[in-house]
C-alpha cells in the first residue's frame, strides 16, 4: 500500500463515522418535536438524509481501499464474511456487521413508501446498533485508536449520542405523532 492508500484507508473510516454519528445525532433530534430554533425542519431532513448517503459513500472508499491494499490485503470474502478477516478478527468483523446492516437500512429507505410506516420505523431502530458496531470498529480496529484526538472524537461522539439517547427515552423529545395516513398504513402493515 501506497502511503496515500493508507491515508484514504484511515481518513475514509473516520470521516465515515463522524457523518454517521452526525446522521444519528441528526435523526434523534428529528425524531421527536424538538424546537428547531434555527433551521426549517425540512433542510435538517435534507442534512440528515445527505449526511447518511455521504456515509455509505466514505464507507465504500474505505472498504475499497483496503481491498486494493497491498501491504496487508485483505480479500472480497474478509471484507464481506463478518470474522474472516486475519487482521483483528473481532473488531474488524464489527465494521463488517455494521456496513452490512448499514446497506439493509439504505434499502429499507429506498422502499420506505412501500413499507408501512411503523416497519420503516422500526427497522430505522438499526441506525444505534450500526453506530455501535462503527463506534467499536473504530476504536478495536482503528489505526489510529491510541491518538489524543481520536480518543476525544470517539468520547465526544459516545457522550453526545448517549445523552440524546437519554433525553429522547427520557421523555425530553416526543415522538411525532402519526399521520392518519401513516396510521393507517402501519395498521395494514
Amino acid at each position: 500500500m501506497t502511503l496515500f492508500e493508507w491515508y484514504l484507508a484511515r481518513a475514509s473510516g473516520i470521516v465515515a463515522f463522524v457523518l454517521l454519528t452526525i446522521a444519528v445525532v441528526l435523526g434523534l433530534t428529528l425524531s421527536g418535536r424538538a424546537k428547531l430554533r434555527y433551521w426549517p425542519r425540512f433542510a435538517i431532513e435534507d442534512v440528515h438524509r445527505f449526511a447518511g448517503l455521504l456515509t455509505g459513500t466514505f464507507i465504500s472508499l474505505h472498504v475499497l481501499t483496503l481491498f486494493v491494499d497491498s501491504y496487508l490485503p485483505f480479500s472480497l470474502m474478509q471484507l464481506v464474511v463478518p470474522g474472516a478477516s486475519t487482521y483483528r478478527p473481532l473488531s474488524t468483523a464489527l465494521g463488517v456487521v455494521a456496513a452490512e446492516l448499514l446497506l439493509a437500512l439504505a434499502i429499507t429507505n429506498r422502499y420506505r413508501k412501500r413499507m408501512s410506516y411503523r416497519f420503516w420505523r422500526r427497522a430505522h431502530y438499526l441506525n444505534f446498533a450500526i453506530w455501535g458496531l462503527a463506534l467499536s470498529h473504530g476504536i478495536a480496529a482503528g489505526t489510529d485508536r491510541a491518538a489524543p484526538w481520536a480518543l476525544a472524537l470517539y468520547i465526544g461522539a459516545a457522550a453526545t449520542v448517549t445523552g440524546l439517547i437519554a433525553w429522547r427515552t427520557s421523555g425530553g423529545l416526543r415522538p411525532p405523532a402519526a399521520t392518519p395516513l401513516e396510521r393507517a398504513t402501519s395498521r395494514a402493515g
